[in-house]
């Protein structure tokens, strides 16, 4: 034997929330107004009684909705005949009339598929602000290696100038002892001293 839950929805509830939404849509009210009415009856939340009808009790009602729909045009008609004879003009109900074309143009599953889809563009939003600030930083990490490697590039660049220096004046010094040593002439071997900055430099007499 299974167990019914306690917070189903019986068929008498089910009659009871159908004809309140039907007189309530004759009357001229709201389906909100409706929805409290059967949910202070049955204690339920008015939000439970609201998509109770939208999910499951409408679609069985869908021909007495236009019925009761019609009579409540028909109720009105009468009301602003009523209303152009008299001089005094019912603002409220004037409210109440827009009130309850707004209710009944838009129901429950269409403002929680606009709410959903809103979330949705928002988050999108979200990740594409985070996705611009993310490349935005690994740029400007870019640029600054970049900076780095072209100082060490410049740096390289001078101390091979210097080394090549070096090289030629060593292979200077080198051909002109060859030279001298073949000639025989060991007076004119040249001597060097070394600067600070370890440079070869030839010593002349006037040096001396």
């Amino acid at each position: 034997m299974t167990k019914e839950r306690q917070d189903a929805w019986s068929s008498q509830d089910d009659s009871l929330l159908a004809e309140t939404v039907l007189k309530h849509i004759r009357g001229g009210s709201t389906q909100l107004n409706a929805f409290e009415e059967v949910g202070d009856q049955l204690n339920r939340t008015s939000a439970a009684c609201g998509f109770r009808w939208n999910a499951e009790v409408r679609q069985n009602y869908e021909k007495a909705v236009d019925q009761a729909k019609r009579e409540r045009k028909e109720l009105k008609r009468a009301q602003i005949k009523a209303q152009r004879l008299t001089p005094s003009h019912d603002l409220k109900h004037t409210f109440v009339e827009a009130e309850s074309k707004l209710t009944d143009s838009v129901d429950i599953d269409q403002i929680i598929q606009s709410l959903t889809q809103l979330k949705q563009m928002l988050h999108v939003e979200a990740k594409g602000k985070e996705s611009i600030q993310s490349l935005t930083e690994k740029h400007q990490l870019l640029i600054e290696e970049n900076e780095k490697l072209k100082k060490q590039v410049d740096s390289l660049t001078e101390q091979l100038e210097t080394v090549q220096e070096d090289y030629q004046t060593f292979i200077k010094i080198m051909d002109r002892a060859r030279k001298m040593v073949v000639f025989n002439d060991p007076s004119e071997l040249p001597s060097f001293s070394m600067d600070k900055n370890g440079n070869l430099e030839p010593i002349t007499p006037q040096s001396l």
